[in-house]
């Protein structure tokens, strides 16, 4: 009987619960106006239709208790500064566009936590990387924008590594690309390779950063195509494609959030993953080629832990030749293994 029920709703078939959790919208599955046409036993005579009692369940009263949170709560600080300049917040189009990539992080947070937590582990060689060549620490969060710090991302345009270098910039500045081995995929070899770069964007336009880091996304003949024909020399003020219109302001919001985790997600650095303790071998290949499978085993680690470890052999196997190798730290006495030596 349905007397007495505080709660009642149809239990979804699996078909409809699986268009529900990807995300359909109403039309893709059962509409709305059809879910209202349901039948609904009138009172007294559900016990003449039982298959809709098998369709029905008691839901207890959800009592929500503490503030509602709202993505409002968070404010764009009134000054913002990105690699010593500052940015014109005052500028209406300026801030709205800056809000826009800030609130987008947030929006979706289960998304932003994971990218925090990378922080801890892919930050590290770049921040000594860059400061060794003495950039910019901040430049270290375009690799959030670039590829989510996921050192084996590929894009559409065919960009590929942390630092999303298409072909043709790669062989510019050394980065190898074989039908085994993708060197655009090494966090450190792509990091120098992306200093390179910057630090030529940065002299080839008066040490305006927002003007590289626009060309670093469009490509500088793009940029000074358009600062040509616009008559200006300024980033914010530059009309051109829609991604670059985004991508400065974007590592701007990225920096903003994602150098303060505590306080737009909640983490502290405990959180964040820390850096993977590895230690790079030399491997000699004297045979046509080796499986990975084998070089895992034989430095006491797995396939899919040294793929992971070195994102940019792209294969399952290496051919003959002398290679480096990142693998799991060894812990003496316990394990350790023999290193090879160079010829």
């Amino acid at each position: 009987m349905l007397f007495g029920l505080s709660f009642a709703m149809p239990v979804l078939s699996a078909e409809s619960n699986s268009a529900a959790s990807a995300g359909a919208k109403p039309e893709e599955g059962r509409s709305a106006q059809e879910s209202d046409q349901m039948p609904v036993a009138p009172p007294g005579e559900s016990e003449l239709v039982p298959e809709l009692e098998d369709r029905l369940v008691i839901l207890p009263e959800i009592k929500r208790e503490g503030e509602r949170f709202f993505l409002s709560s968070f404010k764009l600080p009134d000054k913002l500064t990105f690699a010593g300049q500052a940015i014109p917040l005052d500028s209406w189009q300026v801030r709205e566009r800056i809000e826009y990539e800030f609130y987008q992080f947030l929006e979706d947070q289960g998304e932003s936590i994971i990218l925090a937590k990378r922080t801890g582990r892919c930050f590290a060689p770049a921040e000594k990387q860059l400061a060794e060549a003495g950039l910019p620490d901040d430049l270290k969060y375009m690799l959030l924008v670039e590829s989510k710090c996921i050192a084996a991302a590929y894009s559409r345009a065919k960009a590929s590594g942390p630092w999303q270098f298409i072909n043709s910039t790669g062989r510019r500045y050394k980065l190898h690309n074989e039908r085994w081995l993708d060197e655009r995929r090494n966090l450190e070899m792509s990091t120098e390779a992306a200093i390179k770069y910057l630090r030529y964007l940065r002299d080839l336009y008066q040490g305006d950063w927002f003007l590289a880091m626009a060309s670093y996304n469009a490509g500088e003949d793009r940029v000074r195509k358009l600062i040509k024909e616009q008559k200006i020399n300024d980033y914010w003020r530059m009309h051109g494609p829609r991604e670059t219109m985004r991508y400065v302001a974007r590592i701007i919001a990225a920096k903003e959030i994602y150098s303060q985790p505590e306080k737009y997600l909640g983490l502290t650095k405990k959180d964040l993953y820390p850096p993977l303790e590895t230690e790079t071998v030399t491997v000699i290949i004297k045979e046509p080629q080796r499986r990975l499978t084998a070089i895992a085993e034989e430095y006491g680690t797995y396939f899919l832990e040294l793929k992971m470890l070195n994102p940019e052999f792209t294969k399952d196997y290496l051919p003959k030749g002398t290679y480096q190798v990142k693998v799991p730290r060894q812990t003496c006495p316990n394990r350790c293994f023999k290193q090879d030596k160079l010829p």
